[in-house]
């Protein structure tokens, strides 16, 4: 046990001093499931990055936007990372206690959180489930409910399943050329700008394949919807219309609308010209938004 977190640490080591050279573990806090580096000094801001993703995907905006305590998560089996705890079952929900967890240990007082899609997700379980744990939350380009996007209108998370298992069985039995021709794709249609495509496509393959299967399944058959009036905090949504998705910009502003209606205080902001990344998309008006949201 010691020597697997021993080599966890080392390869997380690696991935992160890419990240910036002034980032430092986050001491006296342990965790088979997830790490975090803490950058910066200031008010606390718990940063959690997408599936399949690395806490570079703040890099450029943890840069703009100085002044605050930064708290990078990496979720363990994600770009490159050990599976760690994550060796079974799923992902977002185990994830979302352990940052909890890691408010009380390290006796942050109600750090903002900022999460990006699963992270925006992730965001809303510990805002929902932990009331008191955090002071706001900004979603980055998340459905309380991604099933809702497979489904027919009104679908659930029961009906949804039988399609998300069928996409588990498929990603599991990829082989790595057809993963990587699919990582291709899919990044190419979340990410306008091109010149971030590689880091995200590096993470991608980088993801242990069974652990990126199993928290995609996880979003899609969890509904979040139910929970939602749990969440007492300030709470913004930055959203954009999916490239390839037909609906209009007035229908996407209807579904975001409806989707969140039952938080009392929420602020929804569609982003033009972005596609899923927006902290790449649109870095200037992203970092704009954040400074806004942190202040």
């Amino acid at each position: 046990m010691l020597l697997r977190r021993h080599l966890l640490k080392t390869v997380l080591a690696l991935s992160f001093a890419a990240l910036s050279p002034v980032a430092a573990w986050a001491t006296g806090f342990s965790s088979e499931r997830i790490s975090v580096k803490t950058e910066g000094e200031g008010r606390d801001v718990i940063l959690v990055p997408g599936l399949s993703s690395s806490p570079r995907v703040w890099a450029e905006m943890v840069k703009a936007v100085p002044g605050y305590r930064y708290h990078l998560v990496q979720v363990s089996g994600f770009a490159g990372q050990a599976v760690g705890g994550n060796t079974e079952g799923p992902v977002a929900a185990p994830v979302a206690e352990e940052i909890a967890r890691y408010i009380a240990v390290q006796g942050i007082h109600k750090p903002l959180v900022i999460g990006h899609s699963m992270g925006g997700s992730i965001g809303m379980m510990l805002a929902a489930r932990h009331p008191q744990a955090i002071s706001k939350l900004m979603v980055v380009d998340m459905f309380p409910f991604l099933g809702a996007m497979f489904g027919v209108p009104g679908a659930t998370a029961q009906s949804v399943k039988p399609m998300a298992d069928d996409m588990l069985a498929k990603m599991r039995s990829m082989t790595p050329e057809a993963r990587a021709q699919r990582m291709e794709g899919t990044i190419a249609g979340m990410i306008n700008n091109t010149a971030m495509r590689p880091s995200a496509v590096a993470d991608g393959l980088k993801s242990d394949q069974d652990v990126s299967a199993r928290a995609y399944h996880e979003l899609i058959t969890t509904d979040l919807t139910p929970e939602l009036k749990n969440i007492a905090v300030p709470t913004v949504v930055l959203y954009v219309v999916p490239k390839g998705m037909p609906v209009s910009v007035e229908q996407m502003d209807t579904f975001y609308k409806v989707a969140y209606s039952s938080v009392t205080d929420i602020s929804l902001k569609r982003i033009p010209d972005s596609a899923h990344f927006i902290m790449w998309d649109q870095p200037e008006q992203f970092q704009a938004e954040v400074k806004v949201f942190l202040k």
